[in-house]
C-alpha cells in the first residue's frame, strides 16, 4: 500500500527509473525544513532533561554510555522501524497522521458515527485506495467492533484524545525549542540571567505567531537550507567530540549498556526515561506530513542524513559528558569547540524556529480535520499557499496557541520542566498510533490478528516504558498536556455530541415526501420566479426547515435545490467528482438534490463559482436523464432518491448552456424576480462596494441541440429564468435546548457548553461563503 506503487507506478515499469528518483531526491530536500525541524533540535535538551533529577548522582562513565546506548535504541526502533519502515506504508492516498489510520478504517469498516454514509461515496476514486474489504471474509474483530456502538464511539474518543496531544504539541514545541536554543547565552561573556532570556524567547515567539498569517510557503525555500546546515554542524561537532574526547563510546552501541545503566542506576534510571524519550519528540510529522512528499523521500531523508547525523551527535555528546560530567546541565553548547560557537548558536535559534513553524502548522491542519469530523466548532480557515496543498492558516486557533505558549514558557521558565510535558504529549500521540495501526493492519492489510498482537506488543512495551516514565513527572510540568487535552477534548465532545443529536433530530423529523407529492407541483403556495437553495444535513428526504418556512410563509421560489454540504472519509475528493445530482420529486415540481462532497483535508475556496457551478451541474443532469431516459414523462422521472455525479468542468467547456461573462450588466426589469425592483438595486451596490469578492456574473443560453426533448428543454429554460431572476440562500438559524426532563449535566452541556461554543464560534453562512444579501435564515429550536 506504499504510494510509490499505486497509479503512478503501474504507468511507468521503473519506478526507480532518473526521473522519480530526482523527484524523490528534490522532495527529500524540500522535506528538511517542514518535517525534521523538531526532531532535529532534540540535541539541544535530551541529555539536560535526562540528568536533572536525582540521576545527577550518577556521573560515571558507564551510565553516561547506558544513557547513550538508550538513545540510539530507541531511535532505532522508533522513527526508523516503526514510522520509516511500517507507518509510512499506511498511508491514506497519499496522507499521513491519526485522522488518516482512522479514515482508512472508517472505510473498511463501518465505524463512523454520522450515519450520512451513502453508497454512491464508494464509488469515489480516493475511497476505493488499499486493498478491497471484499478481498476476504471480514475478521471477528472487525465483526465485534460494527455491532457495538460504544465501542465505536471509544474509538473516536481515543483518536481524538490523539488529535488533542498534537495541539498540545503545537504549544509546546515553540516553548521549549526557543528556550532551548537560547539557553547557551548563560554561560557567554552576556551572562543573561533566566529573566532576560525567557523575555528574549518571548519576544521571537510573538514574532513567530505573528508571522503565521503569511503562510509558511512565503519562507519555505529558507527552511531547508537552516536544518541541513543545522544537521551538517551538530554532526561535525558531534564527530570532533567522539575523535578529541572519548572514542570509546562508539562501544555503547551495544544494547549490554542499557542492562548495566538499570542495575547501576534502578528507579532513578527508570524515572530518567522520561528525559530520554525526547530523542524522539517531531517523529510524528514524518508520518503527518506525509500528504506533502512521497514515502520515498521521507525515508530517504532520514535515513540517509537525519538518522546518522543524530547518532553522531548523541554519540558525541555522551563522549564529552563523560570526559566532563559537571557540564550535563548545558551539554549541548559546553560541548561546542569555541571557535565555532557562535555560528551554531544562530544556526540553533533559526532551526528551534523551523521546528516550532511546523507544529504549529500541524495543529492547523488537525483543526481542520476535527472540524471536517464534526468534532470542533467553525473557524476561518486561510489557504496560504496557490501551490502547495495543506497549507493553511487559523488566525483564532493561533492566537489561542500563542497565549497558552507565552503561558507555559512564562510559568515554568525551564526546558526540563516543559520536557516533562512535551515528553508526555509526544508518547501519548506514538501510543495512540500503534494503537490506530494495529487495527489498520487486521481491518485494511487483513492481516492475521497474531501479526497485529505481535506489533502492538512490540511497542506497547517500549512506549508504555516511557509512558509510565513521563506520568511519574506529571506533577512537575507533565499536567500541561493533559490539562489542554481535556480542555479541548470537552470542546469536542460538546460539538460533537449536538451535531449527532441535531442530524438524528433532522432525519427523524423529516417532510414526508407522500404528502408533498399530494400537494401537487405548486406545493399548495405561490412559486415565485427565482432558485432557492435550501440548506440542509440530510442526504435524503425532504428537511424539516422547509415545511417550517412555507407554513409561516407560503411562498417560495419556482427552482428548489436542497443543498448538503457532506464530508466524507477521504483526505480529498477530486473536484469532477464532487457534485451528487438527483431528484427529490417529479420534474414539473422543478425540485432537486444537490449533495456537494468534500475530503477532511480539502479547503472550501471563496470563489464565488459555487451558484455558476451549481447550475451547470443541474443542466447538465437534466440533458443526461433526457439522453438516457427519453420515454419518461414528466411524472414518470425518477426520483427515488438516485443521484447521478456530475463533473464540474469549466464554463467555457459545457456543452449544456452556452455561458456570456459580463463584467457589470445593468438590471433587466423584463426578468421576472423574487426580488423587488429596491432589494435588486442593493443588491449591485453590495457588489459595487465589494470588489475584493465580487463574483463572476455570468448568464446562461440554452444551446441549439435538436435532440433535446420539449420536457428538458422546458425545464432547462426554467433553470436559465430562474437563474436571472436571483438565487436566495435559506438555512436555518438552530437554537438547541435540553427538553426539561433531561439530567442536570445534559442541560448544563447543551443548554450553557453549546450555547456558548455556537455564540462564539463563525456562523454556517460564513463557513460557507454565502453572501449575506441573499440569506435567509429560518429560526428553529431543537428539543433533544
Amino acid at each position: 500500500m506504499e504510494p510509490e506503487s499505486g497509479a503512478s507506478a503501474s504507468r511507468n515499469p521503473s519506478p526507480l527509473s532518473w526521473v522519480n528518483l530526482s523527484r524523490s531526491l528534490l522532495l527529500a530536500y524540500q522535506s528538511f525544513g517542514v518535517v525534521y525541524g523538531d526532531l532535529s533540535t532534540s540535541p539541544l535538551y535530551v541529555y539536560t532533561s535526562t540528568f536533572k533529577g536525582k540521576l545527577r548522582n550518577h556521573h560515571d562513565e558507564e551510565i553516561i554510555f547506558g544513557a547513550f546506548s538508550l538513545i540510539f535504541w530507541t531511535l532505532t526502533l522508533m522513527p526508523l522501524l516503526k514510522y520509516v519502515f511500517i507507518l509510512l506504508s499506511a498511508d491514506d492516498n497519499g496522507e499521513g497522521g491519526t485522522f488518516a489510520l482512522y479514515s482508512l478504517l472508517c472505510r473498511h469498516a463501518k465505524f463512523n458515527l454520522l450515519p450520512s454514509q451513502q453508497a454512491a461515496d464508494e464509488e469515489l476514486s480516493s475511497y476505493k485506495y488499499g486493498p478491497s474489504s471484499q478481498a476476504v471474509a471480514s475478521s471477528p474483530l472487525k465483526r465485534f467492533l460494527e455491532k457495538h456502538k460504544r465501542l465505536r464511539t471509544a474509538l473516536l474518543v481515543v483518536v481524538l484524545f490523539g488529535a488533542c496531544m498534537v495541539i498540545g504539541d503545537g504549544v509546546l514545541t515553540p516553548a521549549i525549542s526557543v528556550l532551548a536554543s537560547l539557553s547557551g547565552l548563560k554561560d557567554t561573556e552576556a551572562k543573561l540571567t533566566n529573566g532576560e532570556l525567557v523575555l528574549l524567547a518571548c519576544a521571537i515567539l510573538v514574532g513567530l505567531f505573528a508571522l503565521q498569517h503569511y503562510g509558511t510557503q512565503k519562507v519555505a525555500f529558507v527552511f531547508a537550507p537552516i536544518v541541513i546546515i543545522w544537521l551538517a554542524s551538530i554532526f561535525s561537532v558531534g564527530l570532533y567530540n567522539i575523535i578529541y574526547w572519548n572514542p570509546k563510546i562508539i562501544f555503547a552501541l551495544s544494547p549490554h549498556y542499557i542492562v548495566k545503566f538499570f542495575i547501576k542506576s534502578g528507579k532513578e534510571g527508570w524515572v530518567s526515561l522520561g528525559g530520554i524519550l525526547l530523542c524522539i519528540t517531531g517523529t510524528e510529522a514524518m508520518f503527518a506530513d506525509l500528504g506533502h512528499f512521497t514515502a520515498l523521500s521521507i525515508r530517504l531523508a532520514f535515513t540517509i542524513v537525519v538518522y546518522p547525523c543524530l547518532v553522531v551527535q548523541y554519540m558525541g555528546q555522551a563522549a564529552f559528558l563523560s570526559k566532563n560530567p559537571n557540564s550535563v546541565h548545558n551539554s549541548f553548547y559546553d560541548s561546542i569547540p569555541g571557535a565555532i560557537f557562535w555560528p551554531v548558536f544562530v544556526i540553533a535559534t533559526l532551526a528551534a524556529i523551523v521546528g516550532s513553524q511546523a507544529a504549529i502548522t500541524a495543529t492547523f491542519s488537525i483543526i481542520k480535520q476535527c472540524h471536517a469530523l464534526g468534532c470542533f466548532p467553525r473557524v476561518k480557515v486561510v489557504h496560504t499557499s496557490k501551490h502547495m496543498f495543506g497549507q493553511i492558516y487559523i488566525p483564532e486557533i493561533n492566537w489561542i496557541l500563542m497565549i497558552l505558549t507565552l503561558a507555559v514558557t512564562i510559568g515554568f521558565q525551564d526546558t526540563t520542566l516543559i520536557g516533562n510535558a512535551y515528553g508526555l504529549a509526544c508518547i501519548t500521540v506514538m501510543f495512540v498510533t500503534t494503537f490506530l495501526m494495529a487495527l489498520v493492519i487486521i481491518v485494511v492489510w487483513q492481516k492475521s490478528i497474531l501479526i497485529a498482537t505481535v506489533f502492538l506488543l512490540l511497542f506497547w512495551v517500549i512506549e508504555g516504558a516511557y509512558l509510565s516514565a513521563a506520568f511519574i513527572k506529571v506533577h512537575q510540568g507533565g499536567w500541561v498536556p493533559l490539562v489542554l487535552s481535556f480542555f479541548f477534548m470537552v470542546i469536542m465532545y460538546v460539538w460533537h455530541y449536538w451535531t449527532r443529536r441535531k442530524y438524528n433530530f433532522d432525519l427523524r423529523n423529516k417532510v414526508s415526501l407522500k404528502w408533498l407529492l399530494g400537494l401537487g407541483p405548486s406545493l399548495g403556495i405561490v412559486r415565485v420566479p427565482g432558485i432557492g437553495l435550501i440548506y440542509s444535513e440530510l442526504t435524503t428526504g425532504v428537511p424539516a426547515i422547509f415545511s417550517h418556512f412555507v407554513t409561516n410563509l407560503p411562498a417560495f421560489h419556482k427552482v428548489m435545490i436542497f443543498v448538503c454540504i457532506k464530508s466524507v472519509p477521504v483526505p480529498h475528493v477530486p473536484p469532477e467528482e464532487r457534485f451528487l445530482i438527483g431528484r427529490v420529486c417529479p420534474r414539473q415540481y422543478r425540485m432537486y438534490r444537490c449533495i456537494v462532497r468534500y475530503g477532511y483535508k480539502d479547503i472550501q475556496r471563496d470563489d464565488g463559482e459555487f451558484e455558476n457551478q451549481l447550475i451547470q451541474s443541474l443542466a447538465e443532469f437534466i440533458q443526461m436523464e433526457a439522453v438516457e431516459q427519453p420515454q419518461l414523462s414528466s411524472f414518470e422521472t425518477l426520483h427515488d432518491g438516485r443521484m447521478a455525479v456530475i463533473s464540474t468542468r469549466s464554463l467555457e467547456s459545457t456543452s449544456s448552456l452556452i455561458v456570456s461573462e459580463h463584467e457589470d450588466f445593468d438590471l433587466d426589469d423584463s426578468i421576472p424576480s423574487s426580488k423587488s425592483t429596491t432589494l435588486r438595486h442593493l443588491q449591485s451596490t453590495y457588489d459595487d462596494d465589494n470588489t475584493q469578492v465580487r463574483r463572476r456574473r455570468v448568464r446562461f443560453q440554452l444551446p441549439n441541440n435538436p435532440g433535446l426533448n420539449q420536457a428538458a428543454r422546458e425545464e432547462l429554460l426554467d433553470l436559465i429564468q430562474a437563474k436571472e431572476a436571483g438565487v436566495a440562500y435559506i438555512m436555518g438559524h438552530s437554537y438547541v435546548k435540553a427538553r426539561k426532563s433531561s439530567s442536570f449535566l445534559k442541560k448544563f452541556i447543551i443548554d450553557m457548553g453549546y450555547s456558548f461554543l455556537r455564540k462564539n464560534c463563525r456562523s454556517p453562512a460564513v463557513s460557507l461563503n454565502i453572501p449575506h444579501i441573499s440569506l435567509i435564515e429560518v429560526g428553529m429550536i431543537y428539543y433533544v
